[in-house]
């Protein structure tokens, strides 16, 4: 289990790597939800997501323990991560997406350096690949959040929400694999537990909220929801025991409550914020995350947007 120790230790780890993030706010939000709304930017993040500082916490380990050589398998925040931080600090990678992997997303992946390989359409086909690549170089294989130290990058979000809006009352996280939210609840939990934590999941990707009302990992496939970024098929195996000791709450959130939040922060903050990332606001926006007046901290967990999908992403 990753513990406040961890997540500090990865602060350390990262600090001089990765941006800490700015709180936004809008009055405008704040009158429409009835709540005191601060926004976390994690979409301007170096590579434009949180999920650099996983990768970034990840791959320092790595090569402290001497890996010369990473992989890791995503076509999505997670594969540009990696290339990123394997690029500044000079260690090979490659990165095994799919075949069918966006264009703009692959190019991007290539232009922090690294070296892509397509394979197959599922991740039971990229994983295993990246695994053996990575054994037959020496390497390490990082995955996109079942890890200790991409959990502990991940919680050093809490710490920074912790400094910059110390009375905090509730923190809103959209949950994928639970990376995130994990990381976050290992810090808050630890410091302040009276801060409740609350889960988003698109209602066509709830393999989280399956899993806690089933008390066990529990999978769901054919999941269509435009948050790509969200499209698990289940709860890790190192994230799912977190959130069942230490969630406080998960709500399902439609597309429609996605789009209107994705228009929003495009038309009234002029922050571009992918779907996955405005995923959590959409909790907020539709009354179901957050009390009267309270002081909600909102994670904008990414921003890599295909620009020719905008259309797609705004409210009807």
């Amino acid at each position: 289990m990753v513990n406040l120790n961890d997540v500090k230790k990865a602060q350390e780890r990262i600090s001089d790597t990765i941006h800490k993030t700015p709180i936004l706010t809008s009055s405008l939000l704040n009158e429409r939800c009835g709540l005191r709304v601060y926004l976390k930017a994690e979409h301007l993040q170096k590579s434009g997501s949180f999920k650099m500082r996983g990768a970034t916490n990840a791959v320092k380990q790595a090569m402290a323990g001497g890996a010369r050589f990473i992989t890791a398998a995503s076509s999505g925040n997670h594969g540009q991560a990696v290339a990123y931080i394997a690029g500044q600090l000079g260690i090979p990678a490659v990165i095994v997406v799919p075949e069918d992997a966006n264009r703009a997303k692959v190019e991007a992946i290539r232009a922090y350096g690294a070296v892509v390989e397509h394979c197959g359409m599922t991740s039971a086909d990229r994983i295993p690949r990246a695994r053996q690549l990575a054994e037959d170089n020496h390497g390490l294989y990082i995955p996109p959040y079942d890890h200790p130290a991409v959990i502990a990058g991940q919680g050093t979000i809490a710490l920074e929400i912790l400094e910059q809006v110390p009375d905090v009352e509730v923190i809103v996280v959209p949950i994928g694999g639970g990376g995130l939210i994990g990381g976050i609840l290992c810090a808050v939990k630890s410091l302040k537990p009276e801060i409740r934590v609350v889960g988003v999941e698109p209602e066509t990707a709830n393999d989280t909220f399956l899993s806690l009302q089933k008390g066990v990992i529990t999978a769901i496939f054919g999941t269509s929801t435009i948050a790509d970024g969200l499209r698990t098929s289940q709860p890790g195996d190192l994230t799912f025991p977190i959130l069942r000791e230490h969630l406080d709450e998960l709500v399902l959130v439609s597309e429609a409550e996605i789009k209107e939040a994705f228009q929003f922060l495009l038309e009234r903050t002029k922050q571009l914020i992918e779907p996955s990332g405005a995923t959590a606001l959409a909790a907020v926006m539709a009354g179901k995350a957050g009390k009267a007046n309270e002081k909600a901290v909102v994670i904008l967990s990414g921003g890599n947007v295909d620009l020719h999908q905008i259309p797609c992403f705004l409210s009807s």
